[in-house]
């Protein structure tokens, strides 16, 4: 069986050589938006990332299964791939603790004032900074609970901060002591007003497509603090700028963006209240070893359901 697989995936040879002994022959194709390699229309299955943002779905006819090494799918066709019955697989829970050590080192950034810190440092200024703000006893909001969002909550519990989670079903079970409520997407207007941090870790969709726009940036407090670990898109990223320029929120940090890599002429660049990484907040020494594993245990299922089928 054919299994094509792109440098979205870093595996050492003997980790290649476990893979192959599942029966799969490897078609390797390192970067994703050059050519296919031979064979690889007979692929019937795949871990990719982006492949298909730069090859069309129709050019694998016999595709069975779909591994993305990325935890949003949006990057898919899926409604194409529905259509066909291709199994699709993701990498949940791979980088929920990378993310979620990012998104609590960005807040207490910019709730320290460490860029302030560290430019007079800098400069080799001893300059104090004054009435910084404590984690503890603020309001998260955290808008998208699963694995990267509660690991998110998890961790800001530990700093006593109170969280409020906003999932797609409210009324399904959440960890004891993991939220402190729990609420539907309708009541996010609501919401925004009170909280002290706005976390945003859902899919994005077309129904989440400038979820925080003009109207919801001026519903958030003034000094109110912004992190994106979802994906750029999900914010509007001009309203965003005037927001930021003109003082609106303590400051943002934001790992994602509508346009990556992010265009040197962009105007996120020049604000002083905003962080930004180049979409690197999953980077871990551990994810590597986590995906290899998952992919592993989904592609050891794959082959064995298809040798029973053709038994």
């Amino acid at each position: 069986m054919k299994l094509l697989m792109t440098g979205a995936l870093h595996l050492a040879k003997n980790q290649l050589d476990t893979i192959e002994a599942l029966g799969y022959r490897i078609l390797w194709m390192q970067e994703e938006r050059g050519p296919l390699p031979e064979g690889a229309e007979e692929a019937e299955a795949m871990v990719c990332n982006s492949l298909f943002q730069h090859h069309d779905l129709d050019l694998f006819p016999k595709l069975k299964l779909i591994h993305s090494t990325s935890t949003g799918l949006d990057r898919i066709p899926q409604e194409r791939v529905r259509e066909r019955g291709i199994r699709l697989e993701n990498a949940g829970g791979i980088y929920s603790v990378p993310v979620a050590e990012w998104a609590v080192l960005k807040i207490l950034e910019l709730y320290k004032r460490s860029r302030e810190f560290y430019r007079a440092q800098s400069e080799r200024q001893w300059k104090k900074q004054y009435l910084l703000p404590e984690l503890a006893g603020k309001t998260a909001l955290i808008i998208g609970f699963g694995g990267i969002g509660r690991e998110i909550a998890r961790r800001l519990k530990a700093f006593g901060v109170r969280v409020a989670a906003v999932k797609r079903d409210p009324a399904a079970a959440v960890e004891p002591g993991l939220a402190d409520s729990v609420h539907g997407i309708a009541e996010l207007d609501n919401l925004l007003p009170v909280c002290d941090i706005l976390i945003l870790a859902l899919p994005y969709d077309g129904e989440t497509h400038h979820l925080i726009d003009a109207e919801r940036l001026g519903r958030m407090k003034e000094d109110g603090v912004l992190v994106n670990v979802s994906r750029g898109g999900v914010i509007d990223e001009k309203a965003l700028i005037k927001a930021l320029d003109r003082g609106k929120l303590l400051g943002a940090a934001l790992d994602v963006f509508e346009e990556e890599p992010l265009p040197s002429v962009s105007p996120l660049w020049k604000l002083d209240n905003l962080i930004i990484t180049p979409h690197n907040a999953y980077a871990s020494d551990m994810a590597d070893e986590r995906l290899y594993r998952l992919v592993l245990k989904n592609l050891a299922a794959f082959a064995e359901e298809r040798r029973i089928a053709e038994e």
